[in-house]
C-alpha cells in the first residue's frame, strides 16, 4: 500500500503526483508533449506554471463571434526558448513579457509560442494572446467534439476533461490551477455568467460588460462561460456567501422544478459542510441551460455548476444538486493529480447523493448500497471496470460512479462513522486548493483509522469482478426494496453517463 507523499501544487508536481506507481519515469517532455498524464498524454504543457488568467472577451450571440485578449501570468519552471498552450481558435498575435512572439500551430490542439527572448527558469512570463473566431465552427478529434455548446440565444463553454481550448488559451490540466478574472461584453439584454463573484456590471452604448472574479485556485476545465437570456436570482447565504443562480428564459414548464432544486443549494451546502468541512470557495450558484442547448449532462464548474434542463424533466431533483455541490470539495477544492484518480471525484460525489438521501429520510446509505449492489449481477460487465484505475476509455463509466460509491460505503462500514468523518475533513484540510492521488487517500485512511486496508481497496478499486458486499451480510439478501430516492438518483446518473468520456460529468 502506497504511503503518504508530499503535497505539491501546480504543473511542476507532475513527476511526483501523476506517475505514482509507474514502473519507469517519463522521458523529459519536449514542448507540446503534454504535462505527463498517462490517460491523456498530450493534455497540458510543461515548462511553466500559470498563477492567474485575465480574460477580456467580447461575444456576439447572433454570429457566435468571440474576440478575446487572454493574459496569463506564469512562472517558468525551466529555461524556455519556446512553449505550448492548449488552444484551438485563430490567434491574431502573442506577446511574451511585452515583446511580440512567434506563434504557430502545434499538434491538433496546441499553439507553439517562441518568445523574442528566452524566459529563464524561475522568471516571470506574462503571455498576452489576442484572438478571434467562431467557436462553434471549431471541432476536434475524429468524432468532432466541442466544448462550446451553442444555444438559441448564445452559448455555454463547458466540458470535461477539456473545455478551455474553445474559449481561452491555457495549460489545460488540473495540475496547473490558477485564479481567474473574466470580463465579458455582450449585447444589452443578455447575461454573461462565469465563476466566482460578480464584481461589476455596466451597460454602455447597447453593450453590457460583466466582470467575474475567482480568487481561489481553479482547474481550467472548471472555468465556464454562459451567455444568453437568463432569469437571474441573486441572494446571500446566512454565512455571507453571494449566490448567483441563472435560469434560461426558455425553460418553460421546467423553470419551476429547476428553481425548486437549485434554490435549495444553501441548505444542501450546510449539510455537506458538516460532512466535508467548511465550504472552500467565495460564492455559490448554478446555471440551468435551455432545452435547445442539447446539453445532456451537468458539470461541477467551480462555484457555479451548470445543469441540463433534462435533470428537471420529471420534477424537482435535489440529488443532482447534491452531486455537483459535493464536487466543490471533491474535484474542485481537492483536484485530481491525474485523470486516473477520478474515483476521488465521482465516487464521493455519488456517495454524497446517498448521504443527502439519508438526511432527507428517503433511504439510508446502507439501503442504497444494498440496492445498487444487487442491481448488477455478478456476471455483469459493470464489475469489470475498476474505479481506482478505470483506463482512459472508461474514465466516466457508470462503475466509477456506482461501484465508486459502494467503495466509499465499504470504507465507511469498515472504519466506522467517527474515523470516516475525521478522514473526509482531514483530507480536505491537508490538500486544500491542491491536487492529490488515490494512493494518498488510501494512505491517509489507514493513518486515520489505524487499520490496514489493502484488502478492502484491492477488492473495490482494483480487482475486476463483484466484491463481497459492504455492510452486514448484504450478500445473503436478494432484491432489497428500492429506496424512495433511487428513482431520482438513477435518473440523474443515466444523464450523467450519457455522453461518453468527454464533455460529460
Amino acid at each position: 500500500m502506497a504511503r503518504s507523499r508530499p503535497r505539491l501544487r501546480g504543473a511542476t508536481a507532475l513527476a511526483a503526483l501523476l506517475l505514482v506507481g509507474a514502473t519507469t519515469p517519463p522521458a523529459a517532455a519536449a514542448p507540446g508533449d503534454g504535462i505527463g498524464d498517462p490517460y491523456f498524454p498530450d493534455y497540458g504543457n510543461t515548462g511553466y506554471d500559470v498563477a492567474h488568467y485575465d480574460l477580456r472577451l467580447d461575444y456576439t450571440p447572433d454570429s457566435d463571434r468571440l474576440r478575446g485578449t487572454a493574459t496569463l501570468v506564469a512562472e517558468a519552471t525551466e529555461d524556455l526558448d519556446a512553449f505550448t498552450l492548449d488552444f484551438l481558435l485563430d490567434v491574431d498575435s502573442v506577446r511574451v513579457n511585452g515583446k511580440p512572439a512567434r506563434v504557430e500551430r502545434h499538434g491538433d490542439h496546441k499553439i507553439l509560442v517562441t518568445p523574442a527572448r528566452p524566459v529563464r527558469d524561475g522568471g516571470q512570463a506574462t503571455i498576452v494572446v489576442k484572438y478571434g473566431d467562431v467557436p462553434s465552427s471549431v471541432r476536434w478529434g475524429d468524432s468532432g467534439l466541442t466544448g462550446w455548446n451553442r444555444t438559441p440565444d448564445g452559448a455555454i463553454a463547458l466540458g470535461q476533461p477539456e473545455a478551455a481550448w474553445w474559449w481561452f488559451p491555457a495549460n489545460d490540466h488540473p495540475l496547473d490551477k490558477a485564479t481567474f478574472d473574466v470580463r465579458v461584453t455582450v449585447p444589452e439584454g443578455y447575461e454573461a455568467v462565469s465563476n466566482g463573484v460578480l464584481t461589476g456590471r455596466s451597460t454602455v452604448a447597447g453593450r453590457t460588460t460583466s466582470t467575474w472574479r475567482q480568487d481561489d485556485p481553479q482547474a481550467t476545465y472548471l472555468a465556464t462561460l454562459a451567455v444568453g437570456r437568463y432569469d437571474v436570482h441573486r441572494d446571500t447565504t446566512a454565512s455571507g456567501l453571494p449566490v448567483y443562480n441563472a435560469y434560461s428564459e426558455d425553460l418553460g414548464a421546467l423553470a419551476g422544478p429547476a428553481r425548486a432544486s437549485i434554490e435549495r443549494g444553501e441548505e444542501i451546502l450546510e449539510v455537506q459542510e458538516a460532512d466535508f468541512g467548511p465550504y472552500p470557495f467565495n460564492a455559490l450558484g448554478g446555471v440551468v441551460a435551455a432545452p435547445e442547448a442539447d446539453l445532456g449532462f451537468a458539470l461541477e464548474t467551480q462555484t457555479r455548476p451548470v445543469y441540463s434542463h433534462a435533470f428537471f424533466a420529471r420534477g424537482s431533483n435535489t440529488y443532482v444538486v447534491a452531486h455537483e455541490l459535493a464536487h466543490q470539495w471533491w474535484g474542485d477544492h481537492v483536484s485530481v493529480a491525474g485523470w486516473r484518480d477520478i474515483w476521488l471525484n465521482e465516487g464521493f460525489a455519488s456517495y454524497a447523493e446517498w448521504m443527502w438521501s439519508e438526511h432527507e429520510g428517503e433511504g439510508t446509505a446502507q439501503e442504497l448500497a444494498d440496492h445498487v449492489y444487487h442491481l448488477y449481477p455478478a456476471d455483469d460487465p459493470f464489475w469489470q471496470v475498476t474505479p481506482g484505475d478505470p483506463g482512459p476509455a472508461d474514465v466516466f463509466h457508470p462503475a466509477v460512479y456506482d461501484r465508486g460509491a459502494l467503495a466509499v460505503h465499504a470504507l465507511r462500514t469498515e472504519i466506522g462513522d467517527d474515523a470516516f468523518s475525521e478522514l473526509l475533513t482531514t483530507w480536505q484540510r491537508e490538500h486544500a486548493h491542491g491536487n492529490a492521488t488515490v494512493e494518498e487517500f488510501i494512505a491517509l485512511s489507514e493513518k486515520v483509522s489505524g487499520r490496514q486496508l489493502d484488502a478492502l481497496y484491492d477488492a473495490w478499486l482494483y480487482t475486476p469482478g463483484r466484491p463481497a458486499a459492504p455492510g452486514d451480510a448484504v450478500s445473503t439478501r436478494s432484491a432489497p426494496a428500492e429506496p424512495a430516492s433511487w428513482d431520482a438518483i438513477s435518473g440523474t446518473h443515466a444523464l450523467l453517463h450519457r455522453d461518453g468520456h468527454t464533455h460529460h460529468h
